[in-house]
């Protein structure tokens, strides 16, 4: 959510900011509801005002025996006006609070321009793609063959975008969501927390899913959310809150399933697990000091690229451009891990600062400042920490030999019973 404050202050750089995001100029019709808003609201306050007053002058004159007709007379046609001014002024706050709601994030001043993922700019590239003697497979021919990846069963349960795994599959897949927790909390300094799948509307409101990507949601029959993230119950943990200042930063972590309507990705990444309605992710939330935000963002893309690296997989991190930041950031950073089998990098992580857009709808405040007593908005961050589904698909594509055996990477095998190589049985 934006301040209307700023907008009043440098309504040029406003739609300037929207115009990097490819939006037509808002701010002149924001001004003129802005202006009859406050202008109602005066008027309002006015009248209370002259209200009160013919009150005590009617009182006053039938104490004393005068003539208070035109007195009355006035205050019946003063609360005929206030009755229609105070049903505009919701109507009009309604209407700046739908256009702001619908606005993307400021980006900040080094996010660089450009209308898609094309123009994102690769930061840090890590490892080497490995060199195999043989013509690597994908991760669902791997796991068919194997016995372990059932998508047609899945199917029959569920439809489609859905994956049943079986036997050391699933174990691998139980055994990088446990190893990517423990990193967290013991080496980052995250919080685990277990959160509710389901959430009302405003904690879906407060990180901006709401009400722009109520398409991308599951929705269930009493009005409840399926959470796309645990971004969402995560963030929301201080909202309507004052936090003090020193327990900033706040950092949090949950391994959760996330539910995912993929609305608009008809026909991208059919075959596999790439992109499904449900999957498992590690998520990476701060509450931060607004001064501070900027390097709890790199904090948390280190504390992603750490897992890639334990595990042994090549990625790169990607600043993302103008027109491929998400709606509610205001610069993001993608880890995109290598995938042999497709021969490119693909996203496991995106790790973005939100600063106080979402701290704005979820009234998330922290009080400090020399005297203690100074309150202002909270900086939120989220970050994939990462996707437990897709960091299978890169140790299965990445790990891959000839036979299609899967050899296990060191840092998982105490998580798997000392499992060195994953073979059908």
């Amino acid at each position: 959510m934006h301040d209307i404050r700023a907008i009043r202050t440098d309504p040029a750089a406003f739609d300037a900011a929207m115009a990097r995001r490819g939006l037509p100029a808002v701010s002149a019709g924001i001004m003129v509801l802005d202006v009859e808003r406050r202008s109602a609201s005066t008027a309002l306050q006015e009248k209370q005002a002259r209200r009160n007053a013919l009150a005590k002058e009617i009182g006053q004159g039938k104490r004393s025996g005068a003539d208070t007709a035109a007195l009355e007379a006035e205050a019946t046609a003063l609360r005929g006006d206030m009755e229609s001014l105070e049903q505009r002024v919701p109507e009009l706050d309604a209407g700046i609070k739908r256009i702001l709601e619908s606005l993307p994030n400021v980006l900040d001043s080094s996010v660089p321009d450009g209308p898609d993922e094309t123009a994102n700019v690769v930061l840090k590239l890590s490892g080497e793609p490995a060199a195999f003697a043989f013509a690597p497979k994908q991760h669902f021919e791997l796991g068919e063959a194997l016995g372990m990846m059932d998508f047609a069963t899945a199917s029959k349960l569920a439809g489609a975008r859905f994956t049943v795994l079986r036997g050391p599959l699933a174990r691998m897949e139980r055994a990088l969501g446990q190893f990517m927790l423990d990193h967290h909390t013991i080496e980052r300094g995250y919080l685990e927390t277990i959160v509710p799948s389901l959430v009302n509307e405003a904690t879906a409101y407060g990180t901006g899913n709401l009400p722009k990507f109520e398409e991308d949601l599951f929705k269930t029959t009493d009005g409840r959310y399926l959470i796309p993230t645990a971004e969402v119950p995560l963030t929301n943990t201080v909202a309507g809150d004052i936090v003090a200042e020193k327990a900033l930063p706040m950092r949090l972590t949950a391994l959760t399933d996330c539910y995912r309507s993929e609305a608009g990705s008809a026909g991208r990444d059919t075959r596999g697990m790439l992109r499904q309605h449900q999957f498992r992710k590690v998520e990476m939330v701060c509450i931060a000091h607004p001064d501070r935000s900027a390097d709890e963002h790199e904090w948390m893309t280190r504390s992603g690229e750490m897992i890639l690296e334990k595990l042994g997989l090549p990625y790169r991190r990607v600043l993302l451009c103008a027109g491929d930041t998400g709606f509610a950031s205001t610069r993001t950073h993608d880890l995109e891990v290598w995938l042999p089998g497709q021969g490119m990098y693909r996203e496991i992580s995106s790790c973005s600062n939100c600063k106080d857009f979402q701290a704005r709808r979820m009234n998330a405040r922290y009080r400090g400042g020399a005297d203690g007593k100074a309150v202002a908005f909270v900086h939120t961050l989220n970050a994939s920490g990462v996707a437990v589904g897709r960091a299978l698909i890169a140790v299965m594509e990445n790990y891959q030999q000839e036979d299609g055996s899967i050899v296990v990477p060191e840092v998982l095998r105490p998580y798997m019973g000392g499992m060195a190589v994953i073979a059908r049985g």
